[in-house]
């Protein structure tokens, strides 16, 4: 089982919230609507994708690095590696 089943639904919401927020920008592209307005939906829609991205690392750390970490050995190893590369994507998006 993933980390994030038990948020799943929440997660599943907001995406679909943000894809929403995305198809708007495409919108308003269309109908060439001020560029600043498009800019703040953006940002809006980016925001929205960072915090899903967020709560899914939070449940990663929380159940799927916990677990093998009391494990340890290689398999915690991995696990934090895996982890820190996931953070450094994030950092640099």
């Amino acid at each position: 089982m993933h980390g994030y089943a038990d948020n799943k639904d929440a997660l599943l919401k907001r995406l679909r919230r943000a894809e929403g927020q995305v198809r708007g920008v495409a919108r308003m592209v269309d109908e060439d609507v001020y560029c600043i307005d498009i800019l703040t939906q953006v940002s809006a829609a980016t925001k929205a994708l960072e915090t899903v991205a967020l709560q899914l690392l939070e449940d990663h750390l929380a159940h799927c690095v916990a677990e093998a970490a009391a494990q340890g050995g290689p398999v915690a190893e991995a696990k934090l590696a895996e982890a820190s590369a996931a953070i450094a994507r994030l950092v640099r998006s």
